[in-house]
């Protein structure tokens, strides 16, 4: 059943990007599409500034409720279905860092439908650990996001890292 919403939740973001690429053929126009990508910048904003302050809820409050979450993460494990699994995630990676975290997104691009979305950025978080080292990477960020209720919510995260095939490490110090 999980495997089936992946494949249509992938087949309509192909159809959204279609759609996105013949103006003629999408439903929504130019001002509800605007309308539309607004909001969901807005919900990175608000995300950024949650994550900043440490406020899992804030955080979780841009994700869909339940089993409609979908995310691959930059840590394992391979996935985390559903809502609590995932909060779990930010719980264990909020408690790591001392102090605020800085969120940054370079080329966040959106293509947004009627009830169906997709953003791409480069993703750059910094902060301090609680041991006093610093963190600053540079990771990829793909999402999906669905209007649920007249509320646009992210039903897949997907967070990657480059990897050196020869060391089989990830790549942290790459900056755009």
């Amino acid at each position: 059943m999980k495997i089936r919403r992946l494949v249509t939740l992938f087949a309509t973001l192909i159809a959204v990007t279609t759609d996105a690429q013949t103006p003629s053929s999408s439903p929504a126009t130019k001002g509800e599409t605007n309308a539309n990508e607004t909001q969901i910048r807005e919900l990175y904003n608000r995300w950024a500034k949650a994550f900043h302050a440490h406020d899992v809820d804030a955080i979780m409050s841009i994700y869909a409720p339940g089993d409609a979450l979908i995310a691959y993460d930059i840590v394992p494990p391979l996935q985390y279905l559903g809502n609590a699994a995932y909060r779990k995630d930010y719980e264990t990676l909020l408690a790591q860092y001392d102090g605020p975290i800085e969120i940054e997104y370079r080329d966040l691009r959106i293509v947004a439908g009627d009830d169906v979305a997709f953003i791409h950025a480069l993703e750059r978080i910094s902060g301090t650990f609680k041991n006093g080292q610093k963190s600053d990477i540079w990771i990829r960020a793909t999402s999906g996001l669905r209007k649920i209720k007249g509320k646009w919510l992210i039903v897949h995260d997907h967070i990657s890292a480059p990897v050196d095939l020869e060391s089989g490490k990830a790549v942290l110090d790459l900056k755009p």
